[in-house]
């Protein structure tokens, strides 16, 4: 069984794969800077056995990190546990996507990632949304070209900076009011934060369709997607697999024979 990581900044993402690509497990767990390799393998073999699996079914791994200081911490952990050295999915490694931005090498391994998985699943041309700490936006055209896309503030770092610049604003979870009119403090900062972050991502596909001269298929994943893309007007697929789908893919391109 192959193992595949994501390393964001405010979440890691585990996938456990099985030979014919079908995902076994999908756990998400908060990014914590400071955390030894042992910690990091405690909570690896916690994941496991709480799904019922062993250390002795992983066979290989897979890692995406936009975070250095964690890269290694979990590559040892990994070794620790399961004696595997970990592939990393970035420059050099095989992906069958054509990356055609200015410099290549400054496409997070996110971004990456969630593009071949898309190129690999939904028709082309594509926008593929990414909502997690910053909302990334990729986009590929009808010949599976990696075109370029936008960054924006994710969804909860902007509702913090909100609260920490203002004295009598709370701390909010992001569930959907009962109406976009909120009526009290909580509910307008609720409907404030999902029903722009929805608005813009249906301005931003209207203008991509617009600048490409064609309908595109959009894509969503991420932690914060699941609450969004409900809200969106627009038709968005949300597959809150897709990194564990991409890195798959990439492994099975540049696995040994």
């Amino acid at each position: 069984m192959l193992l595949a990581v994501d390393i964001g900044n405010t979440n890691i993402v585990f996938g456990c794969v099985d030979n014919d690509g079908k995902i076994l497990v999908f756990e998400r767990i908060s990014t914590n800077h400071n955390a030894t390799a042992t910690e990091y393998a405690v909570l690896i073999r916690n994941i496991l056995e709480m799904n019922d699996f062993m250390c002795g079914d992983i066979h290989d791994a897979i890692m995406s990190s936009v975070v250095p200081s964690v890269t290694n911490t979990v590559k040892e952990a990994i070794r620790k546990l399961f004696g595997v050295e970990v592939m990393m999915a970035g420059p050099g490694v095989k992906t069958g996507l054509n990356i055609l931005i200015d410099n290549p090498r400054q496409l997070g391994s996110d971004q990456a990632v969630d593009a071949v998985a898309a190129i690999n699943e939904y028709p082309t041309p594509l926008i593929i949304i990414d909502m997690g700490t910053a909302t990334t936006v990729s986009v590929v055209d009808s010949n599976k070209n990696y075109l370029g896309g936008l960054i924006f503030t994710g969804m909860g770092v902007s509702t913090d900076a909100l609260i920490n610049r203002t004295a009598q604003l709370p701390k909010i979870d992001f569930e959907l009011p009962p109406n976009i009119i909120g009526r009290n403090t909580i509910d307008c900062m609720k409907s404030g934060s999902l029903y722009s972050n929805a608005c813009a991502l249906d301005g931003i596909i209207e203008r991509i369709e617009a600048e490409m001269g064609e309908s595109c298929t959009a894509v969503a994943t991420g932690g914060l997607a699941e609450v969004v893309v409900p809200l969106c007007n627009k038709k968005v697929i949300l597959d809150k697999d897709l990194l564990i789908k991409g890195l798959a893919i990439i492994y099975n391109k540049n696995k040994k024979k």
